[in-house]
């Protein structure tokens, strides 16, 4: 299950890791001064997934498939990462934080406890792509705590959204958006409060125990 040398000190008999998954991959950026990979025990790391040295993960930890986790970045307890996805280097993710399939995550992005990302959402952090002294000036976003960011958002350096916002799938994030506020568009902008959501009288659903819990349970009641 584990390997004797990768390094992940702290590791409980719950821990696992599958077959064809890197511990403490170098980056070339950082000529080899680097401190090891922490890792926090009860992980589960699968397969294809590579972990760079130097980044600080805690306690249970889990991957899916083919997942990047570059150097230099802190990432709270039980945070899960699914296939296909990249946090870039530098980057603050806290808490109980989900991040889907198929995300790319840029440098200095912050995300606070409790965010969701939805499949294919991208983060940005480059106002001027190819700019003379972009890239000392990088920034991605600052997601605050419990945000839900839509299937397939973009979201552009340097803007904040606020603490339970809701973005919708396919939004483009160019500015700021208020805590609690539900957001879509391109670009994105406020249409309601997460308070005044509610659930549809009717919504269509094959399985027959779905279709009584909605019926029952949410069928025109808050959604949140």
């Amino acid at each position: 299950m584990i390997k004797k040398n990768h390094y992940v000190p702290g590791a409980k008999e719950d821990s696992g890791m599958d077959p064809n998954v890197h511990l403490n991959a170098i980056s070339g950026r950082t000529g080899g001064r680097i401190s090891p990979l922490l890792l926090g025990p009860h992980f589960r790391i699968r397969s294809g997934s590579v972990l760079y040295a130097g980044s600080q993960i805690g306690n249970h930890f889990e991957t899916g498939h083919n997942v990047v986790i570059r150097e230099g970045n802190r990432i709270g307890n039980r945070v899960n990462i699914w296939n296909n996805s990249t946090i870039d280097y530098n980057c603050v993710i806290g808490n109980d934080v989900k991040i889907h399939c198929n995300v790319y995550v840029a440098q200095y992005t912050v995300l606070e406890d409790g965010v969701f990302l939805a499949p294919g959402v991208t983060i940005a952090n480059d106002l001027f792509p190819g700019s003379a002294g972009a890239m000392n000036v990088l920034a991605g976003p600052r997601i605050r705590k419990g945000a839900q960011i839509g299937v397939n958002v973009t979201i552009l350096p340097g803007v904040e959204i606020g603490a339970r916002a809701l973005i919708g799938s396919g939004s483009v994030v160019t500015h700021s958006i208020p805590s609690g506020a539900v957001a879509w568009g391109n670009p994105a902008r406020v249409h309601k409060q997460i308070s005044d959501l509610a659930w549809p009288m009717h919504f269509p659903l094959l399985r027959k125990e779905a279709s009584a819990f909605f019926k029952t349970k949410l069928a025109g009641r808050k959604a949140f």
